[in-house]
């Protein structure tokens, strides 16, 4: 695995290089020469917190106070076609 440190100034002209390089490894990205940031895989960073990934839903379920229910109004009335031309 190898290291690599971006300024932030090319981080902000190209991510895609940091998202390259974060391919084999951490990746930091300084501010006026101290390291400021660091982009991983989140492969990597679920590993290194010991976590699995969530899908949104579990993220939701989380939210204290999300339990709710929602019904959407219904639109009534006379619509016309859409005329694509």
């Amino acid at each position: 695995m190898s290291i690599h440190t971006v300024p932030s100034r090319d981080f902000a002209r190209d991510v895609g290089n940091a998202k390259r390089l974060a391919t084999e490894g951490p990746v930091f990205i300084t501010d006026r020469g101290k390291p400021a940031f660091a982009l991983l895989k989140i492969e990597d960073y679920y590993a290194l917190t010991n976590t699995k990934q969530r899908s949104l839903l579990d993220i939701m379920d989380a939210i204290p106070g999300g339990e709710f229910e929602y019904e959407p109004p219904r639109i009534d009335g006379d619509f016309k076609p859409v005329e694509f031309d």
